[in-house]
Protein backbone atom coordinates (compact mmCIF):
# COMPACT_ATOMS: atom_id res chain seq x y z
CA UNK A 1 0.00 0.00 0.00
CA UNK A 2 1.29 3.48 -0.72
CA UNK A 3 1.93 6.11 1.73
CA UNK A 4 -0.97 8.14 -0.03
CA UNK A 5 -3.22 5.09 -0.41
CA UNK A 6 -2.82 4.86 3.65
CA UNK A 7 -3.65 8.12 4.54
CA UNK A 8 -6.57 8.56 1.93
CA UNK A 9 -8.46 5.24 2.05
CA UNK A 10 -10.43 5.71 5.36
CA UNK A 11 -11.85 9.07 3.62
CA UNK A 12 -12.46 7.35 0.38
CA UNK A 13 -14.24 4.38 2.60
CA UNK A 14 -16.30 6.73 3.85
CA UNK A 15 -17.23 8.99 1.38
CA UNK A 16 -18.03 5.91 -1.17
CA UNK A 17 -19.89 4.41 1.40
CA UNK A 18 -22.28 7.40 2.15
CA UNK A 19 -23.08 7.43 -1.57
CA UNK A 20 -23.92 3.82 -1.77
CA UNK A 21 -25.87 4.12 1.42
CA UNK A 22 -27.95 7.88 0.77
CA UNK A 23 -29.98 8.49 -1.54
CA UNK A 24 -33.33 10.02 -0.17
CA UNK A 25 -33.82 12.03 2.93
CA UNK A 26 -35.13 9.55 4.79
CA UNK A 27 -31.57 7.47 4.24
CA UNK A 28 -29.60 10.54 6.05
CA UNK A 29 -31.78 10.11 8.85
CA UNK A 30 -31.26 6.97 9.24
CA UNK A 31 -27.39 7.34 9.08
CA UNK A 32 -27.66 9.61 11.43
CA UNK A 33 -29.68 7.60 13.76
CA UNK A 34 -27.37 4.46 13.15
CA UNK A 35 -24.35 7.06 14.04
CA UNK A 36 -25.84 8.16 17.32
CA UNK A 37 -26.71 4.71 18.52
CA UNK A 38 -23.40 3.78 17.58
CA UNK A 39 -21.48 6.07 19.20
CA UNK A 40 -23.84 5.45 22.48
CA UNK A 41 -22.66 1.88 22.32
CA UNK A 42 -19.15 2.42 21.54
CA UNK A 43 -18.11 5.03 23.91
CA UNK A 44 -18.60 2.50 27.11
CA UNK A 45 -17.57 -0.89 25.21
CA UNK A 46 -14.43 1.20 24.34
CA UNK A 47 -13.93 1.96 27.81
CA UNK A 48 -14.53 -0.84 29.53
CA UNK A 49 -12.18 -2.70 27.05
CA UNK A 50 -9.24 -0.32 28.62
CA UNK A 51 -9.99 -1.60 31.78
CA UNK A 52 -10.11 -5.42 31.56
CA UNK A 53 -7.47 -5.52 28.72
CA UNK A 54 -5.36 -3.93 31.54
CA UNK A 55 -6.53 -5.94 34.23
CA UNK A 56 -5.81 -9.23 31.73
CA UNK A 57 -2.19 -7.76 31.10
CA UNK A 58 -1.19 -7.58 34.64
CA UNK A 59 -1.98 -3.91 35.61
CA UNK A 60 -4.81 -2.48 38.03
CA UNK A 61 -7.44 -0.40 37.58
CA UNK A 62 -9.00 1.73 40.61
CA UNK A 63 -11.63 4.76 38.34
CA UNK A 64 -13.10 4.45 34.93
CA UNK A 65 -14.85 7.22 34.31
CA UNK A 66 -18.37 7.35 32.19
CA UNK A 67 -21.01 9.44 31.93
CA UNK A 68 -24.38 9.18 32.73
CA UNK A 69 -25.58 9.96 29.16
CA UNK A 70 -23.64 6.60 27.95
CA UNK A 71 -24.91 4.24 30.74
CA UNK A 72 -22.30 5.28 33.12
CA UNK A 73 -24.76 5.35 36.38
CA UNK A 74 -26.31 2.09 35.31
CA UNK A 75 -22.31 0.63 34.93
CA UNK A 76 -21.37 1.93 38.02
CA UNK A 77 -24.15 0.08 40.07
CA UNK A 78 -22.71 -3.10 39.43
CA UNK A 79 -19.06 -2.64 38.34
CA UNK A 80 -17.24 -1.22 41.52
CA UNK A 81 -14.10 0.79 39.71
CA UNK A 82 -16.78 2.01 37.50
CA UNK A 83 -17.68 5.87 38.15
CA UNK A 84 -20.63 8.42 36.84
CA UNK A 85 -19.63 10.90 35.29
CA UNK A 86 -16.37 13.16 34.86
CA UNK A 87 -14.79 15.67 32.26
CA UNK A 88 -14.83 13.38 29.13
CA UNK A 89 -17.64 10.88 27.74
CA UNK A 90 -15.70 7.82 29.34
CA UNK A 91 -11.50 7.85 30.70
CA UNK A 92 -10.13 5.14 32.15
CA UNK A 93 -8.33 7.96 35.13
CA UNK A 94 -7.20 4.94 37.71
CA UNK A 95 -4.73 2.25 36.88
CA UNK A 96 -1.66 0.48 37.58
CA UNK A 97 0.49 -0.75 35.06
CA UNK A 98 3.09 -1.91 37.55
CA UNK A 99 6.02 0.41 35.49
CA UNK A 100 5.55 -1.65 32.75
CA UNK A 101 5.26 0.27 29.09
CA UNK A 102 3.93 -3.39 27.56
CA UNK A 103 0.57 -3.58 30.28
CA UNK A 104 0.48 0.24 29.25
CA UNK A 105 0.68 0.07 25.61
CA UNK A 106 -1.76 -3.00 25.56
CA UNK A 107 -4.59 -0.65 27.67
CA UNK A 108 -4.39 1.95 24.85
CA UNK A 109 -4.59 -0.35 22.45
CA UNK A 110 -6.92 -3.35 23.56
CA UNK A 111 -10.24 -1.46 22.47
CA UNK A 112 -9.36 -0.63 19.01
CA UNK A 113 -9.01 -4.65 18.25
CA UNK A 114 -12.98 -3.47 17.24
CA UNK A 115 -11.53 -1.21 14.35
CA UNK A 116 -9.91 -4.51 13.23
CA UNK A 117 -13.33 -6.61 13.39
CA UNK A 118 -15.90 -5.94 12.91
CA UNK A 119 -15.27 -2.10 12.36
CA UNK A 120 -13.87 -1.75 8.79
CA UNK A 121 -15.93 -5.32 7.52
CA UNK A 122 -18.58 -3.93 9.23
CA UNK A 123 -18.88 -0.83 7.21
CA UNK A 124 -17.82 -1.46 4.01
CA UNK A 125 -20.02 -4.66 4.00
CA UNK A 126 -23.40 -2.53 5.37
CA UNK A 127 -22.11 0.24 2.73
CA UNK A 128 -22.38 -2.96 -0.14
CA UNK A 129 -25.63 -3.83 1.20
CA UNK A 130 -27.01 0.23 0.89
CA UNK A 131 -28.01 -0.10 4.91
CA UNK A 132 -27.82 3.40 6.16
CA UNK A 133 -28.67 2.89 9.55
CA UNK A 134 -26.04 -0.17 9.60
CA UNK A 135 -23.41 2.15 8.24
CA UNK A 136 -23.88 4.71 10.58
CA UNK A 137 -23.40 2.20 13.41
CA UNK A 138 -20.05 0.76 11.96
CA UNK A 139 -18.64 4.42 11.69
CA UNK A 140 -17.20 4.69 15.77
CA UNK A 141 -15.84 0.99 15.90
CA UNK A 142 -14.07 1.85 11.90
CA UNK A 143 -12.94 4.70 12.14
CA UNK A 144 -11.89 4.48 15.76
CA UNK A 145 -8.27 5.24 15.54
CA UNK A 146 -8.95 8.29 13.54
CA UNK A 147 -11.47 9.60 16.14
CA UNK A 148 -8.13 8.94 19.01
CA UNK A 149 -5.90 11.04 17.21
CA UNK A 150 -5.87 13.53 19.93
CA UNK A 151 -6.02 11.11 22.89
CA UNK A 152 -4.84 7.41 22.63
CA UNK A 153 -3.20 8.13 19.44
CA UNK A 154 -1.17 10.26 20.98
CA UNK A 155 -0.70 8.61 24.13
CA UNK A 156 0.55 4.95 22.60
CA UNK A 157 2.64 7.68 20.21
CA UNK A 158 3.81 8.87 23.16
CA UNK A 159 4.85 5.61 25.21
CA UNK A 160 7.04 4.31 22.36
CA UNK A 161 8.40 7.95 21.74
CA UNK A 162 9.55 8.69 25.45
CA UNK A 163 11.52 4.91 25.34
CA UNK A 164 13.76 6.66 23.08
CA UNK A 165 16.68 7.75 24.99
CA UNK A 166 16.16 11.43 24.19
CA UNK A 167 13.31 11.70 25.74
CA UNK A 168 13.36 8.59 28.21
CA UNK A 169 14.35 10.57 30.99
CA UNK A 170 11.82 10.15 33.99
CA UNK A 171 11.00 14.72 33.89
CA UNK A 172 10.12 13.90 29.90
CA UNK A 173 8.13 10.72 30.42
CA UNK A 174 5.83 12.59 33.08
CA UNK A 175 5.74 15.70 30.96
CA UNK A 176 5.03 14.26 27.03
CA UNK A 177 2.86 11.30 28.33
CA UNK A 178 -0.68 11.54 28.47
CA UNK A 179 -4.10 10.72 26.61
CA UNK A 180 -5.19 14.22 25.94
CA UNK A 181 -2.89 16.12 23.35
CA UNK A 182 -3.97 19.72 24.25
CA UNK A 183 -3.49 19.16 27.87
CA UNK A 184 0.06 17.66 27.06
CA UNK A 185 1.27 20.85 24.67
CA UNK A 186 -0.48 23.27 27.73
CA UNK A 187 1.46 21.33 30.37
CA UNK A 188 4.84 21.23 27.64
CA UNK A 189 4.25 25.34 27.42
CA UNK A 190 4.18 25.84 30.73
CA UNK A 191 7.22 24.15 31.75
CA UNK A 192 8.76 26.24 29.71
CA UNK A 193 9.46 23.37 27.23
CA UNK A 194 12.64 23.92 24.90
CA UNK A 195 13.63 21.90 21.68
CA UNK A 196 13.75 18.39 23.28
CA UNK A 197 10.50 19.00 24.77
CA UNK A 198 8.40 20.05 21.74
CA UNK A 199 10.30 18.01 19.40
CA UNK A 200 9.35 15.17 21.51
CA UNK A 201 6.14 16.34 21.63
CA UNK A 202 5.74 16.88 17.98
CA UNK A 203 7.42 13.30 17.40
CA UNK A 204 5.30 11.71 19.62
CA UNK A 205 1.88 13.05 17.84
CA UNK A 206 3.26 12.16 14.56
CA UNK A 207 3.42 8.73 15.50
CA UNK A 208 0.45 8.48 17.00
CA UNK A 209 -1.21 9.34 13.59
CA UNK A 210 0.83 7.29 11.57
CA UNK A 211 -0.56 4.02 14.08
CA UNK A 212 -3.89 5.27 13.88
CA UNK A 213 -3.89 5.29 9.83
CA UNK A 214 -2.09 1.89 10.09
CA UNK A 215 -4.59 0.25 11.91
CA UNK A 216 -7.01 1.24 9.43
CA UNK A 217 -5.19 0.00 6.92
CA UNK A 218 -4.95 -3.34 8.88
CA UNK A 219 -8.47 -3.39 9.54
CA UNK A 220 -8.98 -3.13 6.03
CA UNK A 221 -6.43 -6.19 5.11
CA UNK A 222 -8.54 -8.16 7.25
CA UNK A 223 -11.70 -6.93 5.93
CA UNK A 224 -10.34 -7.83 2.34
CA UNK A 225 -9.40 -11.03 3.65
CA UNK A 226 -12.83 -11.84 4.55
CA UNK A 227 -14.81 -10.87 1.38
CA UNK A 228 -14.78 -6.98 2.23
CA UNK A 229 -12.85 -5.44 -0.95
CA UNK A 230 -12.01 -1.57 -0.46
CA UNK A 231 -15.40 0.14 -1.84
CA UNK A 232 -15.10 0.75 -5.80
CA UNK A 233 -16.02 4.30 -6.72
CA UNK A 234 -19.43 5.18 -7.90
CA UNK A 235 -19.86 5.68 -11.59
CA UNK A 236 -19.60 9.40 -12.87
CA UNK A 237 -22.76 10.67 -14.96
CA UNK A 238 -21.07 10.06 -18.07
CA UNK A 239 -21.20 6.44 -17.03
CA UNK A 240 -17.14 6.29 -17.00
CA UNK A 241 -16.05 4.95 -13.66
CA UNK A 242 -13.33 6.53 -11.50
CA UNK A 243 -9.94 5.52 -12.18
CA UNK A 244 -9.07 2.84 -10.00
CA UNK A 245 -6.88 2.91 -6.99
CA UNK A 246 -3.82 0.22 -5.56
CA UNK A 247 -5.68 -2.48 -3.91
CA UNK A 248 -4.40 -3.51 -0.14
CA UNK A 249 -1.73 -5.68 0.03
Amino acid sequence: MSLLALFTRPFLDLLRGEARCVGRARDLLRLGAGLVVGWWIYVPVHELLHALVCMAAGGEVSRLEIDPLYGGALLARWIPWVAAGGEYAGRLSGFDTGGSDLVYLATDLGPFALALFPGVWALRRAARAGRPALFGLALPFALAPLLSLTGDAYEIGSILVTRVPSWAGEAARELLRGDDVFRVGEAVAAAGGGAAAWSGFALAAVVGTLWAFATYALGGWLATRLGERPLEAMRRPDGEAEPAEPEEP
